[in-house]
């Protein structure tokens, strides 16, 4: 297959530093929460906000970025959007309160949402067949990766500078992905685009909302990134707090994870169709979902709760670019719309699941909410595949 824009490494590297950087941003802090409670003398709730803001802010960011991408092309608003991340990750840095923190925690996850989403237009309008369902295996691979292996890189940096420090290195990271921006060459081609007017545009969710078989799977990537989710909003308190973990230990353990997940992503492509990756990863999520949960409840030690959790993960990545690449084959027609509400509901269920594994027992409530997941999931393979 030829590419009559940039080199095909570009891509590859281009596209998945942004898929990865919405993560990066929502979640390479995470190691900091705990010191962040003194530092705005405030509530471990309160700081978990600034998760469920940003979440919030990658989701309804995906809405407003794609449809404006499927009528204006991929390079523009992708570097406005960039150039809106670095000026609200000044603005987090310079924050006087939690408040305002979790205000512009907004604002960066909004930017954010535009590398998420345009990543995966500009796949389609570029991939189709085979070649989409790689370049989606290793999008997805980096997308699931990121969110546990930022962490590891926060814990790390935790030991040189405080969670500000941190924020400092997220916007280096945004600086040089606006100047790789300028490179990136238009891969929607004015014929295809959008002729709806500015504020026709955002109806083109309509038909894509109303494509049963494309929410479906679509609600079942989201479930089973809700799990990781879970895991990410819970495990720094779970582990450093009630297990005790200093967090260089503790981002060890997420490395670990890390490529757990990555491995699940990876494997998921060696399936002979993407359907049978589904159905071997949901299995995954039942079974270890159940024991993660039971863990949890009955507490009997470290060891025993990481490792259901680390094959929970395994488990969620299978099913993780598989289900991605049937919900965009779904509904090629509008790319960039099919793709906001793609990453906006996976973002909208992060969110919801994030505050929720904070209140009372986080051990009790973190084991709730994977059940809750990983049953809602099996029901959406069943509805799925009951036909077959």
């Amino acid at each position: 297959m030829t590419y009559p824009t940039n080199s095909r490494m570009f891509l590859i590297l281009f596209l998945s530093s942004l898929a990865a950087f919405g993560p990066i941003i929502t979640d390479m802090y995470l190691p900091g929460l705990p010191s962040m409670t003194h530092f705005f003398h405030t509530s471990v709730p309160k700081v978990q906000l600034g998760i469920t803001t940003s979440m919030i802010g990658l989701s309804l960011g995906q809405l407003l970025f794609g449809p404006v991408s499927d009528k204006y092309g991929r390079r523009t608003p992708l570097i406005l959007s960039l150039w809106l991340l670095v000026i609200a990750t000044i603005a987090c840095i310079m924050a006087w309160d939690i408040y305002s923190f979790i205000f512009f925690r907004f604002i960066q996850g909004l930017a954010g949402a535009g590398g998420i989403v345009l990543s995966r237009s500009i796949s389609s309008d570029l991939f189709s067949g085979k070649d989409l369902v790689q370049f989606f295996t290793l999008i997805a691979a980096v997308q699931g990766l990121a969110p546990i292996g930022a962490p590891v890189l926060g814990g790390i940096l935790l030991n040189f500078t405080d969670w500000q420090g941190i924020f400092w290195a997220i916007l280096v990271i945004g600086i040089i992905l606006v100047c790789t921006s300028y490179q990136l060459k238009e891969t929607l081609s004015s014929d295809k685009r959008s002729r709806e007017s500015l504020l026709n545009i955002f109806k083109l969710l309509g038909p894509v909302i109303r494509n049963r078989k494309f929410m479906k799977y679509v609600m079942l990537l989201s479930f089973s990134m809700a799990v990781m989710f879970v895991f990410i909003a819970s495990s720094s308190f779970i582990f450093q707090d009630l297990y005790g973990l200093t967090p260089f230990v503790y981002s060890l353990y997420f490395a670990v994870n890390a490529f757990a997940l990555a491995m699940g992503n990876v494997l998921s492509a060696r399936f002979s169709t993407p359907e049978k990756a589904i159905k071997a990863g949901v299995s995954g999520l039942l079974s270890m979902g159940i024991l993660t949960a039971w863990m949890l409840l009955a507490n009997p030690g470290f060891i025993y709760v990481a490792v259901p959790m680390l094959l929970l993960l395994f488990s969620a990545g299978l099913t993780f670019p598989s289900s991605a690449t049937l919900a965009i084959e779904c509904e090629r027609t509008y790319a960039g719309s099919a793709s906001a509400v793609l990453g906006t509901m996976n973002f909208i269920l992060g969110g919801l699941v994030t505050p929720l594994v904070g209140l009372g027992n986080i051990l009790w409530s973190t084991a709730v909410v994977i059940l809750i997941c990983i049953t809602l999931v099996t029901l959406l393979a069943i509805s799925i595949f009951k036909k077959r």
